[in-house]
Parts: C-alpha cells; structure tokens; sequence
C-alpha cells in the first residue's frame, strides 16, 4: 500500500519562515564548527592541550561546540527575522534618518499660543 502523503520534513520546508530559520540555523551551525576548530587548530591558552589532557575530551568538545550552535545559530536565524521588514530599494538610508525627519517636521511647526 503505497503512502500519498509527504513526509513531515518536507511539508515544513515548504513554509517560507520555517524555511529562512532552517537555512539561517545551517550557516549558524557551519559558523560554530569552523570556529570550534579554528579554536582547537589556533590552540589559544593552549586550549587544546587543556581539552585533550582530560580523561573524557569528547564531552568539552561536545559543550564547546554546543554552545557555539546555540550562540551563532540563534544569532543567525535572528539576524534574518530582523531584516525581514526590510527593503531593497530603500537607498542604505537607516531607521535613524525617519525620525531625524520627524524631528525636523516638529521644529518647523507652528507653535499655537
């Protein structure tokens, strides 16, 4: 008996936020294992050394990289969420220049007695 529906994977990739929050994890995810072996090729504070004198080192390379995932994925998938409401063809002018306007415009008002 041959099963018609999608798997359940599939179907949440195709829902654009869950999508941009997928992909934006990924390049989070790379980010953390590059750096978690930068960190351990570089050997600052030979941290290396420190990481593999111990008796168990699979599980502070385990936390290492954990918490870099958590780190550079949440901060990945929320840079996107934030540049969401942005538009292309808004010239590079910042959020900054609106309210200098505003600004502006309160100044030159009339001031009523």
């Amino acid at each position: 008996m041959p099963d018609n529906h999608q798997s359940r994977p599939t179907r949440l990739l195709r829902i654009p936020l869950f999508r941009l929050l997928a992909i934006n994890l990924a390049i989070g995810a790379c980010a953390a294992v590059l750096l978690v072996g930068g960190l351990l090729w570089l050997n600052p504070g030979h941290l290396r050394e420190l990481i593999f004198a111990d008796r168990m080192p699979g599980i502070a390379l385990v936390l290492l990289l954990a918490s870099f995932l958590i780190t550079f994925g949440s901060a990945a998938m929320g840079s996107a969420i934030m540049a969401q409401g942005r538009k292309e063809d808004d010239g590079g002018h910042s959020g900054g220049d609106r309210s200098r306007l505003a600004v502006q415009e309160a100044a030159q008002r009339p001031r009523t007695p």
